[in-house]
């Protein structure tokens, strides 16, 4: 039983060293966005899944790449990258303000940030309204980047 609560305790406080990433795996563990390479959404306009060969780490969080010029581009300005909220859900930040995985191959670039979503018919209701919502989810995710 004392083991079971210190595995418990272990994984709770490595879920709370891992920042507010969403990484796709459990109890925020594997690389961020599932793997895909955040750099191809811009250079390629596509999802790309990364490389463990091309891969880096960055706020604690392993991020991975198609090819090592993307991981270098990444790496000397990664804030440039990332994706928004965390990489959670841009429509449930805005609409709901919860953090909602996504399907890394739905995503949006405006005004040169990336936005994930759920699913594509998500995204297209997302779009409809998309000013709105990004509004309120830049709003909405200071309280999940710094509660």
């Amino acid at each position: 039983m004392r083991t079971l609560l210190a595995s418990v305790l272990f994984v709770v406080s490595t879920m709370a060293l891992a920042g507010p990433v969403y990484t796709g795996g459990w109890f925020g563990q594997g690389p961020a966005i599932k793997g895909y390479d955040p750099v191809a959404y811009f250079t390629d306009n596509q999802a790309t899944p990364g490389k463990a060969e091309f891969a880096t780490t960055y706020d604690d969080v392993e991020w991975r790449f198609a090819s090592a010029d993307h991981r270098d581009l990444f790496v000397a300005d990664p804030e440039k990258y990332i994706p928004e909220y965390g990489g959670y859900c841009a429509y449930a930040m805005g609409a709901k303000n919860e953090k909602v995985k996504v399907d890394p191959t739905v995503f949006s670039i405006v005004g040169g940030r990336l936005f994930l979503n759920y699913s594509s018919a998500v995204r297209e209701d997302w779009l409809q309204r998309r000013d709105e919502y990004i509004e309120a989810a830049d709003k909405n995710w200071l309280q999940h980047k710094n509660p």
